[in-house]
């Protein structure tokens, strides 16, 4: 399919406020520009987190690259590329904006304190509009525009020019425009990077033939087509027992009272949610204006680490190891992957060209979290609940880590020449966030296509995503046992 560089269509307006933020350091009521530290709290935020702050090096130089991975054996030429990209930066939803409304009024409302911080609060500008409801911001169109040229880059023999005009790369996204805005801005920065641009914003272009991005929600919402998911999980209000509890328990006690001193409101008018939205304003400050808000100011490391938890107990027990029901819906995703590095093994063999080089799905941290998952990564020996955040402080399963903004997991097939046989072999490379990523069961981040299809084979042949997703009528049983 065939257009003018696929379509880009409008973007959404944006508050004049933003076209006055710059990278230079300011200061105003809306707080402080980011130098390139971060704010103390970035490390704690989750799903919110920049993906500069899991990939530092990319703060100084956003198209820094690793190199070559020395673990693949000599005589490996890459093949194929089959990855899965959590959208890039956006803002808040409907429900968060409504709530960070909530939070400001609150402020506004209190008393008569006079403090600093208080004084700050007031006066930052409450700009988000619930008409923003999620949609990708432009910082987030250039982590797609960054991303693509940091692939090309380390794969220029997969992400060719010749391949990229003659679409050979297949692009498939989730139907909400944060995603479908990813994948455009994705094949806009490979675009600019073939015809020699730096800056993919710089330049409108208007006939460059790609792929149009193809929306495709059974594999990247594939929760939302599962049936059992939906009933036992999404909406049943005590599948989240473990968060709610950790809400009423002795940690989130304590960062509401220090909150309620610190804003002078009263402790009754907080709860949970709202200290989490204060949390999250001042990480959509810093991913999307690059500025430490006064937000930022109300929470210290120790309610930091509080908060974050609170926010990877409901990944864990909804798109994590909390169910297995989570993991088991994105079996569907899990054999499309399998189902292109297959075909691409079968060409080879027949030593026919590879149909589809390049495979490149767009999705939520809610796609890539559940498919880490089934492949039985970030595993911790304890599951996390509402009694032991203590004794997680070391955990493996840590969302902002994981599923940043802009996260993505890619598999990279290879063929490769053996010095002493006629036979050749297929290696699979596994990257998170660009990092090389060991399959868990080996410890090393490159596998023999064949072993990895005899690991995962039931997976492969025994995960049927319409047996594992009916609906069934449970009596008496508890959802932990789902």
């Amino acid at each position: 399919m065939q257009g003018a560089l696929c379509g880009w269509g409008r973007r959404a307006p944006r508050p004049a406020l933003l076209l006055l933020l710059s990278v230079a350091r300011f200061c105003s009521p809306g707080g402080c520009a980011a130098s390139t530290e971060a704010s103390l709290q970035s490390s704690y935020f989750g799903t919110k987190t920049r993906y500069e702050d899991v990939n530092l090096e990319l703060r100084a130089d956003p198209l820094w690259t690793r190199g070559h991975d020395t673990a693949l054996p000599s005589g490996c030429t890459p093949l194929q590329m089959v990855g899965v990209i959590r959208h890039g930066t956006r803002y808040p939803t409907r429900k968060q904006i409504q709530k960070m409304k909530k939070v400001h009024r609150l402020v506004g409302a209190g008393g008569g304190s006079q403090s600093a911080l208080v004084r700050e609060l007031r006066d930052w500008p409450m700009w988000y509009e619930e008409w923003m409801d999620g949609q990708l911001v432009r910082k987030g169109e250039r982590d797609m525009e960054h991303l693509a040229a940091r692939l090309s880059a380390s794969f220029p023999s997969l992400l060719t020019k010749d391949r990229f005009r003659h679409r050979q790369m297949q692009f498939i996204t989730s139907s909400k425009h944060r995603c479908v805005d990813s994948a455009k801005a994705f094949i806009r920065g490979l675009a600019h990077r073939f015809q020699g641009h730096q800056e993919a914003s710089e330049i409108e272009l208007q006939d460059a033939p790609c792929s149009e991005p193809v929306i495709n929600d059974y594999l990247m919402r594939f929760f939302d087509h599962c049936e059992k998911f939906v009933t036992y999980i999404e909406e049943n209000d005590t599948a989240m027992h473990q968060v709610d509890a950790f809400k009423e328990g002795p940690e989130m006690k304590r960062v509401l009272e220090k909150m309620a001193a610190l804003l002078d409101v009263p402790l009754k008018d907080l709860n949970a949610d709202l200290a989490q939205v204060a949390f999250f304003t001042c990480s959509f400050e810093l991913a999307i204006n690059n500025v430490i808000s006064p937000w930022c100011s109300v929470f210290d490391e120790e309610d930091s680490k509080v908060l974050e938890y609170l926010n990877d107990l409901k990944q864990y027990w909804k798109r994590g190891y909390g169910y297995d029901i989570n993991s088991r819906a994105s079996c569907v995703l899990f054999q499309d992957i399998f189902k292109h590095l297959d075909r691409a093994v079968t060409e080879s063999k027949s030593s026919q060209p590879i149909t589809t080089p390049v495979v490149l799905q767009f999705g939520h941290a809610e796609t890539l979290q559940p498919l880490l998952v089934l492949m039985g990564l970030f595993k911790d020996e304890e599951p996390l609940n509402a009694s032991n955040f203590a004794k997680q402080s070391e955990r493996m399963f840590r969302s902002g880590r994981i599923v940043p903004y802009a996260s993505n997991l890619v598999f990279v097939l290879y063929h490769c020449e053996q010095v002493h046989s006629s036979e050749a072999e297929y290696q699979v490379q596994m990257l998170l966030n660009e990092k090389s990523l060991p399959f868990p069961h080996s410890g090393k981040s490159v596998a023999s296509y064949h072993d990895l299809q005899m690991q995962y084979s039931n997976l492969l042949q025994g995960c049927n995503a319409k047996d594992e997703c009916k609906h069934v009528e449970i009596n008496n049983t508890s959802v932990d046992e789902l």
